[in-house]
């Protein structure tokens, strides 16, 4: 099963600060269960596209707004959610925002 590891940080945090990137890409590349990864450019640089009654609009910044923002985001092929939930907490940190575990889905709606 696939799933999609979102990594949130409080905006208010350094960059890269509190995950630990190095233990879990450890653990996830030795049972092979890694896919990819990426880690986000700070949120204040990007933009977000709403299409309202045919009207696109463009504004600069995260969605949503909040105090908290996507970091970054890992893509895992695991047995089971527990096995992606005990890697999402292998990031995980005390000054960290939260891991969202989500399993991916095929076109038919089928899980991946």
């Amino acid at each position: 099963m696939k799933f999609l590891l979102n990594l949130y940080l409080d905006a208010a945090a350094l960059p890269g600060d509190g995950f630990d990137h190095e233990g879990f890409l450890s653990a996830a590349a030795r049972t092979g269960e890694l896919i990819s990864g990426h880690v986000f450019a700070d949120p204040s640089i990007s933009a977000v596209v709403r299409v309202r009654d045919g009207v696109v609009t463009v504004t600069d910044g995260p969605y949503p707004q909040g105090p908290d923002h996507v970091a970054g985001q890992y893509l895992v092929d695991c047995e089971n959610r527990e096995r992606a939930l005990e890697l999402a907490a292998s990031i995980m940190s005390e000054r960290v925002g939260g891991v969202e575990v989500r399993p991916l889905m095929d076109s038919a709606g089928m899980e991946m």
